[in-house]
């Protein structure tokens, strides 16, 4: 049952965006009750699914002017809880607003409508010669506005940066319905502030990014990777410096498996088998991206004969085919089939100064034995960069159990002086923990920000502040 208000607002909200463009009632799709987090899944008053930017603004407006809040929706594969609907809002999905208008070979850009997937501008991209520099496991659905209002990160960040390094400029609606239009294709533009950063990351909090220029690198012609076993993080620390200093801008990856981790994955998950017959301390892949294959391959050879000279490496493995490449990502990309062998747990994405990771990993460690002795955990992430994922089993079912777990990971990431969100964002799952990364004064500015292009909080109610 509506209300007087809900009924007028939807009247005006079906007639500005059509049949396709308003869905109530059991025309709601199940997919838009919540993304990838663990949060329940809340209908939607109603599902907009605007087809262009003046219709986004059109809703918006009427939204304001009703004081109906909105939930803003993508590819729903955030694990925070971002897009899932706030209690009472109306989602507001971008799936229609879906294409690429641009690829612009000589200045390396790329136009896309927000509502386009991460991989299809990965294949316009390629198919130009040219790489689009952002990736991570849900390219299939994640969506440009999506990646673009949580800054995505991903695998290759230590070679192309998160995906503010990427974005030149993007078109975002305000909640009043006020288009603001900077689809700035320029490296260099200090023309004021740069607003596109508003947005950047601000997770639907201030507008709805509509369209985005991003910024494209040549396509490396060569990949090289090894699956190395080595004794512990100090190695590892060791062998990061000698690769950055021997391959410099060829590193592209450097990944980092705890033992807990590879033996969850490669002992439990089928195809997943242990490349190495002994058991080591640390497992690291290591990616390098160039343009030459002959030399570029001496190279990355020529490193790794320098690292295992030295008695940093216990034991190695080069990638030889393109199958073998895939069967070592494999085993790090593996996180999500290790959960029913956690059973109920809680996910961690925390961010680390990168020279404290190895010592974050040992106190979290120790930290978790010692205030929740039956909780199994597994570490494993982008140690380069200091993106390190942390998956912890909760032995006591139910919403104290899962604080529990938080409080002694947090409190620890805290200790560090690290982030409680290196590449998730903040979403609803996260809010509460805010303050152990950012001060008070942060916090304080975010809600001015807030205020100032949201005087009435309708964009993603409960999200972040």
């Amino acid at each position: 049952m509506i209300g007087h208000n809900e009924a007028e607002a939807f009247s005006e909200l079906r007639a500005a965006l059509g049949p396709s463009g308003f869905l109530a009632g059991d025309d709601i799709p199940a997919r838009n009750h919540a993304d990838s987090s663990v949060l329940p899944p809340l209908p939607p008053l109603a599902v907009l699914r605007p087809a262009s930017t003046d219709e986004v603004s059109a809703a918006l407006v009427i939204a304001s002017r009703h004081r109906l809040a909105v939930t803003v929706q993508g590819g729903l594969t955030g694990l925070c809880g971002g897009a899932t609907p706030a209690p009472g809002s109306l989602a507001l999905s971008l799936e229609r607003m879906n294409g690429i208008e641009e690829i612009d070979g000589r200045a390396m850009t790329l136009t896309a409508r927000a509502g386009t997937p991460l991989e299809v501008m990965q294949k316009a991209a390629e198919a130009e010669g040219l790489l689009f520099p952002v990736d991570f496991g849900a390219r299939g659905t994640a969506t440009a506005g999506g990646i673009v209002s949580t800054n995505a990160g991903g695998n290759r960040v230590l070679r192309y940066g998160m995906t503010r390094a990427s974005v030149l400029g993007l078109e975002a609606v305000l909640a009043d319905g006020t288009v603001i239009g900077s689809l700035n294709k320029m490296l260099k533009n200090n023309a004021g502030p740069d607003l596109k950063q508003l947005f950047v990351g601000s997770e639907g909090l201030l507008g709805v990014v509509t369209r985005a220029v991003f910024s494209l690198q040549p396509l490396p012609r060569w990949t090289g990777l090894a699956l190395i076993a080595v004794r512990d993080f100090e190695a590892a620390a060791d062998i990061l410096s000698s690769a950055r200093a021997e391959l410099g801008p060829m590193l592209s990856a450097f990944e980092v498996m705890w033992p807990d981790y590879w033996a969850m994955v490669t002992g439990n998950v089928p195809g997943r088998r242990a490349p190495f017959a002994d058991k080591h301390g640390l497992y690291l892949l290591v990616e390098g991206h160039g343009r030459d294959g002959e030399r570029d391959g001496s190279t990355f050879e020529a490193f790794l004969e320098g690292v295992y000279e030295a008695g940093l490496v216990e034991d190695a493995m080069l990638a030889q085919s393109l199958s073998d490449m895939e069967a070592f990502w494999a085993i790090r990309d593996a996180s999500a089939e290790i959960e029913p062998v956690l059973g109920e747990h809680e996910s961690f994405d925390v961010g680390l100064p990168p020279g404290e990771v190895g010592r974050f990993v040992d106190a979290c460690r120790s930290a978790l034995a010692r205030e929740l002795p039956a909780s199994r955990a597994v570490f494993f992430g982008h140690a380069a960069d200091g993106n390190i994922h942390v998956m912890a089993s909760v032995p006591d079912p139910g919403p104290a159990g899962h604080h529990a777990v938080e409080s002694v990971v947090y409190g620890v990431t805290r200790e560090f002086s690290g982030s409680v969100s290196a590449e998730h964002g903040i979403g609803a799952l996260k809010r509460g923990w805010l303050g152990h990364s950012r001060s008070p004064a942060e916090v304080a500015l975010m809600r001015s920000l807030k205020a100032a292009v949201d005087p009435h909080g309708l964009l993603n109610p409960g999200k972040v502040i």
